[in-house]
């Protein structure tokens, strides 16, 4: 680091020593160092309330992966394809949904959660997360109605829109919560735990799709929707009770309200007053120092100064999930249809690939430890990149054995996808963004998959069916080569987050630290100045006497 990017850093903690008093930095100093060295047993005894709170209100996301996913199964379900769906090409008797209208259910709830994002991020910085999460609920409660009694495809499609907007809530609120309660130990596990209740909605959607088979009426379809209503009453009761984040609190002066919400989330036991004081202390400290680097806390500033960088890479990483070829995975019934499979084998693979979902997270848990944010999620994806080019491969061989061969690979696919990129993303959007701006970043990188998520429900519909180009499992050829260029990405973009406070975090982005060297990088956050382990260590200076030296320069 040159001495110029220092020199501003220092500038603005004597800033800071003026402003805020030297007692709120020593106890911020104080606050960071406890959280540093807490063993992963002590964070859990001390902090299994936010452990709580964190998981619970992350269960809005099983409605949402149960909600988003059941139209997809839809396209496979013979009462559903022959109450809307055209004749197959060459058929007097199957039934299949035009790719057009696939296309339309499919990027309905997306289109209507890019509006729910946008309104969120602003919504949820003014009047705070937990109102507008009540008030998401409720209006999804009214919107459910739509799909329950349509009758045409287009009065489902307008469903999917005015129910995704809800959903947009929830993607972006559950993931922000995770990332603000919890100390750096727990951060990874319970941002990953979003993947799972992901996993655990789409599960259920997938038995109780297979369920209502044989049910020979419109309520074949119908009931697969009134199922969303069960989760309303437990959803708002949860909303209603969980403790506000003390981040927010922070950033809206209400610093007090802040030691109370600190107080609910921690066992009364193991933390003093004086201990919740150092705790609001740092995230003071914090939000002052962001401050100083930022001009304010709106959309455009996610593209100023160092938080372009910070958008830029949370933004790829959402939309990296579908670039890698995940896309098939939420497509599975249809692939499966295309490959040949009859429909009770269809739906009973369609549920083995959705428990990957719960598997993959659970694996995650235990590669982030060891492997760290950055080697999980690339690896992930290169590996993505191989299944992909070997189910394209199989598909110029076609016989009974690559059918199910590529069924399988699949699943693997699936596997690999929920043991890296899948949680590893949210507990990547969770984490480099500035906790200013952490809200309005999450909710821009998921309108990007979102956006993304409309170009992939265009094309592989068109990809997979008989009636339109008709790739089949050859669009793995495809998906593939995107992997690999994700791949490339991640090399040169993506840095490692973990064990690193969010002051950490901004005072590396801040010095334009590569992403290859976060890792490597000490940063005394409350001295401003970063310190290259291999490079000032082998010099023989540690990253206290280089601040005594910069100090005496002054």
């Amino acid at each position: 680091m040159t001495s110029k990017n220092s020199d501003v850093v220092i500038a603005h903690n004597e800033e800071f020593k003026h402003s805020l008093g030297a007692n709120v930095v020593n106890d911020a100093q104080k606050a960071d160092a406890a959280e540093h060295t807490m063993t992963l047993r002590e964070a859990f005894k001390t902090h299994k309330r936010a452990i709580f709170w964190s998981m619970a209100l992350s269960s809005a996301l099983i409605m949402e992966g149960y909600d988003v996913v059941v139209i997809a199964s839809f396209y496979g379900h013979p009462a559903f394809t022959k109450r809307f769906g055209v004749l197959a090409p060459g058929s007097t008797t199957e039934y299949i949904i035009p790719a057009d209208w696939q296309s339309g259910l499919g990027n309905g709830s997306s289109a209507g959660a890019i509006i729910g994002l946008l309104v969120n991020g602003w919504a949820a910085d003014r009047y705070g997360p937990k109102v507008v999460m009540i008030s998401a609920l409720v209006a999804l409660t009214g919107f459910i109605f739509i799909p329950v009694f349509a009758e045409s495809l287009s009065t489902l499609v307008v469903g999917e829109v005015l129910c995704g907007i809800s959903w947009g809530v929830y993607q972006t609120l559950t993931t922000a919560y995770a990332s603000e309660v919890c100390p750096i130990q727990l951060r990874g596990y319970l941002t990953a735990y979003v993947n799972l209740c992901w996993g655990v909605g789409i599960l259920i959607s997938s038995g109780v799709v297979k369920a209502t088979l044989n049910i020979e009426s419109d309520w074949s379809w119908r009931l697969p929707f009134v199922v969303q209503w069960v989760w309303v009453v437990p959803l708002f009761l949860i909303f209603f009770f969980a403790p506000p984040s003390p981040w927010w609190l922070v950033r809206k002066g209400r610093l007090e309200e802040a030691e109370q919400a600190v107080k609910r989330l921690t066992n009364p036991e193991r933390v003093s007053e004086e201990e919740i004081r150092n705790t609001v202390s740092m995230m003071v400290h914090t939000n002052e120092l962001e401050k100083a680097e930022s001009s304010g806390t709106s959309y455009i500033d996610c593209f100023r100064r160092t938080d372009l960088r910070r958008t830029e890479i949370v933004i790829m990483v959402f939309a990296m999930q579908l670039l890698s070829g995940q896309n098939l995975i939420g497509q599975g019934v249809q692939f499966f249809v295309t490959a040949g499979m009859d429909t009770a084998n269809v739906f009973s693979l369609n549920m083995v690939l959705n428990a990957m979902f719960i598997i993959g997270t659970l694996v995650s848990w235990c590669l982030m430890p060891f492997f760290g944010r950055r080697t999980v999620y690339t690896a992930g994806m290169f590996c993505m990149c191989v299944v992909l080019y070997t189910i394209g491969g199989l598909a110029y061989n076609p016989s009974n054995g690559s059918m199910w061969a590529s069924g399988s690979l699949l699943v693997v696919l699936n596997l690999v996808y929920n043991s890296t990129l899948g949680p590893i993303c949210y507990t990547l959007i969770a984490e480099l963004p500035s906790t200013r701006l952490r809200a309005k970043s999450i909710a821009l990188s998921r309108c990007a998959y979102q956006v993304m998520n409309i170009i992939c429900g265009i094309i592989v519909p068109r990809m997979l069916s008989p009636a339109s180009w008709n790739w089949g499992p050859k669009s793995g050829l495809f998906w593939g080569t995107s992997a690999f260029l994700c791949t490339c990405y991640c090399l040169l973009r993506l840095p490692e987050s973990k064990g690193r406070a969010y002051g950490e975090l901004d005072i590396l982005f801040e010095n334009k630290v590569p992403a290859w060297r976060f890792k490597s990088t000490k940063v005394d956050q409350f001295a401003g100045h970063t310190v290259d382990s291999k490079k000032d260590i082998e010099d023989g200076k540690e990253g206290s006497d280089i601040k005594e030296d910069i100090e005496h320069i002054h």
